[in-house]
Order: structure tokens, then sequence, then C-alpha cells
């Protein structure tokens, strides 16, 4: 069995990721419209009708855009998340005059809890919590045939809890938001950067690193390590994954047979990594 992922998006701007093995496929996040999505299936040779369930960070647009639409297009697939993230995305599209339970059914919509496993195909999907400025976040780990692939964004900071959540991971998406120096010297006010700098904001570049060093103190094994949801503004691909290999070589860790790390750029979709 072949366990792989791609991200179509991974930014502000949106995000969205698709993990699958042969058999079955789930996609986290929808905070780009349906028909990129949609796009990126077949760009991963995915047929739509393979996808059996959508799993929600949280309730931010930039992770939710294209969910109402995206589930008129895969009426199979069940939307998976915390009960806070679902009842937050209701209420936000009933803001905008959308219906998001009229869209999706109540049998559609899954609440889950962190410590209760979610068997979906052959897949099993581990939801752990995550520290973000949003109603009850999640990142998530998904598990076929041994494999594990995890995804972590959108956090301020690492706890043991989520170290825990990925230590079996053979592929980790890592946020790497921004630039600390960047981002204090740079145009965005400064309320929005208290935002970004707090324990319910974005990882730095510094943090991400710090979260690797611990990870690898936790579990040491191969991995390849996933740079993601970086500032448009407040980083660059070169700088996170230069700021990244350097705090990690003073901590005596090196990329190499043990560490692979790669950078997913905004708005493209990446390479398909297969396990």
């Amino acid at each position: 069995m072949t366990l792989s992922v791609c991200a179509f998006s991974s930014g502000s701007s949106g995000n969205c990721y698709l993990v699958r093995t042969g058999k079955t496929a789930v996609l986290i996040d929808a905070g780009i419209s349906a028909s990129r999505i949609l796009t990126g299936l077949g760009r991963a040779e995915t047929a739509p009708g393979h996808v059996a369930g959508l799993f929600l960070t949280h309730e931010h647009i930039d992770h939710v855009r294209g969910v109402r639409v995206l589930m008129k297009k895969l009426p199979q697939a069940n939307v998976f998340a915390s009960a806070g993230t679902l009842n937050a995305v209701a209420r936000a599209e009933q803001r905008i005059g959308s219906d998001f339970n009229d869209a999706v059914k109540e049998h559609r919509r899954r609440p889950i809890l962190t410590d209760e496993p979610v068997k979906i195909g052959d897949m099993t999907v581990r939801a752990f919590r995550t520290l973000h400025d949003a109603a009850e976040p999640y990142g998530y780990s998904i598990s076929a045939d041994g494999k594990e692939v995890a995804i972590v964004t959108d956090t301020g900071a690492v706890t043991d809890e989520m170290l825990e959540g990925v230590a079996a991971a053979d592929v980790l998406v890592l946020e790497s938001n921004h630039d600390t120096k960047m981002l204090r010297e740079g145009a965005y006010p400064w309320h929005l950067k208290q935002r970004i700098l707090s324990e319910q904001g974005h990882l730095s570049n510094a943090q991400a690193a710090e979260a690797l060093t611990r990870l690898y103190s936790l579990r040491s094994r191969k991995r390849v390590v996933l740079l993601a949801h970086l500032s448009d503004q407040n980083n660059t691909p070169a700088l996170a994954e230069r700021t990244v290999i350097t705090l990690l070589a003073k901590a005596g860790l090196y990329t190499g047979e043990s560490l692979y790390l790669g950078v997913l750029l905004r708005d493209e979709a990446s390479l398909i990594y297969r396990l």
C-alpha cells in the first residue's frame, strides 16, 4: 500500500492538502475554490468519488473558503472537525447570507474528539489540539499500513500533545509562517503583529526549528519535513529553509539520511510525496 500527500495550496491565501492510499482519499482543509481542488485531484490522479472525507483544522476563511461548493461536488464525502469548528463555520456562513447547515446536511457533519481515532476506508485519522485564535482548532495525523502523515499549521506554539501526535509521522507538514525580524519591521499594523507573534498566532521559522529539535529528541527517525503556511510579506521560501537548517545544525541535527527538508509554496501545488 502507498500512502501519499500533496498540497494544493499552503498559505494565508488558502490551504488544502490531499492524503490518499490506493483506495481512500481525504482532504485536509478547503481554503481554496472547489474548482481548484477538483483540478488538484485530477493532477494527483484521484477521482473525486474516492474522496471519503474533508477534515477541517479551524474556521478561518483560508481553510474553509471552498467547503460548501466542494461538498456539493463530493456528495459521498463527510465533513470532520471539532464541534467548535463546525459551529463556527456555520455561524460565519450565516453572517454572509449562506447556510452551511443546509448545504452540508447534519448526517454529513461529523464532530470528532482528540481521543477518538476516526476510521475512514483504510486510513485512521487522529486529531490533536493546536493553539490558534479559533474556536477549537485541530491538527491531524493520518495513518495507513504502518505509514503516517501529519499536518500542523496555524498554531502559535507547539505543545507536548502536538509532538506526541506527530511523533510517528513519516511526512510532517509543519508551519514556518514568518521571520520574526521581517514581521516586526514590516508594514503590518501593530495589533496584527501581536496576533501573529502570540501563542494563538503562527509559528516563526525559529519556532519551527525548535519544534523539530524537540521532536527529534522525543523520537529520532527518518522523516520528510515540509515547511508550510509561509507568509507572503514576512518570509521567503529560501529564508525559511535556511533559518531552519541553520538552527537545526546548531542543535546537532542535519539534513540528509534521517531528515529531508522541503518548502511548500503558497499558491502552487506541491510534488506528490509517496511513502
